[in-house]
C-alpha cells in the first residue's frame, strides 16, 4: 500500500511504547479507521499512539486522543497490555478504558505523518466489527467477541501467541 513505506519509515525498525484508549458509547466502541495500512489498505483500531520521552502515560493518551479525535478524556482503568510484533513494526501497547470529558468528535491528524492516514473516527458495535476481515482489525479483536469481553480483558496479549 502507498502509506506502508511512510509508516515503516516513521514507526518501524524500533520498539515503540504506545497507549490506546477504549471509549465506549452505549454498546459501541470508538475506532480509528486508517487508510493505506495492511494488505487491504484499511485498518481499524482504538485511538492512540506513542509515548514521547518524559511524557506520562496519562498525558500521552490524553494528547493522542485530542490529536486524533478532538475529544478530551480521562483514564479510568488499565485493561491489558498487548505486544504487536510484525516487523518492521514492533510495539508494546497499553490499553485503557477512557471516559469522554469534553470536545467534539472529529477526524484529527497524526503530527508524525506528512501524508495523513486517519480516514475516519467511528463508533461501531461488535456485530459490525465482526463482519470486517480479520486482517483489517487490530489483533486484540481476535481475543474478544463482545464489548463486555473487551472491558474484562486482563493480562498480556500478543499477535504471536495466546494471552499469558
Amino acid at each position: 500500500m502507498k502509506n506502508d513505506k511512510a509508516v515503516e519509515q516513521t514507526f518501524g525498525h524500533r520498539l515503540r511504547v504506545r497507549v490506546c484508549g477504549v471509549l465506549v458509547e452505549g454498546e459501541k466502541i470508538l475506532m480509528a479507521v486508517h487508510r493505506g495500512i495492511g494488505p487491504n489498505g484499511i485498518f481499524w483500531a482504538p485511538p492512540g499512539g506513542g509515548l514521547e520521552y518524559g511524557e506520562t502515560v496519562d498525558d500521552a493518551l490524553k494528547r493522542e486522543f485530542l490529536e486524533e479525535t478532538g475529544l478530551e478524556i480521562e483514564l479510568k482503568k488499565h485493561l491489558f497490555t498487548h505486544e504487536f510484533h510484525d516487523l518492521p513494526l514492533h510495539g508494546i501497547e497499553l490499553f485503557f478504558l477512557v471516559e469522554k470529558t469534553g470536545g467534539v468528535l472529529k477526524i484529527g491528524h497524526d503530527p508524525e505523518m506528512e501524508e495523513q492516514i486517519l480516514e475516519n473516527m467511528v463508533f461501531i458495535d461488535f456485530k459490525e466489527l465482526a463482519q470486517k476481515p480479520k486482517e483489517e482489525k487490530h489483533h486484540l479483536f481476535r481475543h474478544c467477541n463482545s464489548l463486555k469481553e473487551l472491558i474484562n480483558m486482563q493480562g498480556f496479549y500478543s499477535n504471536l501467541r495466546e494471552n499469558l
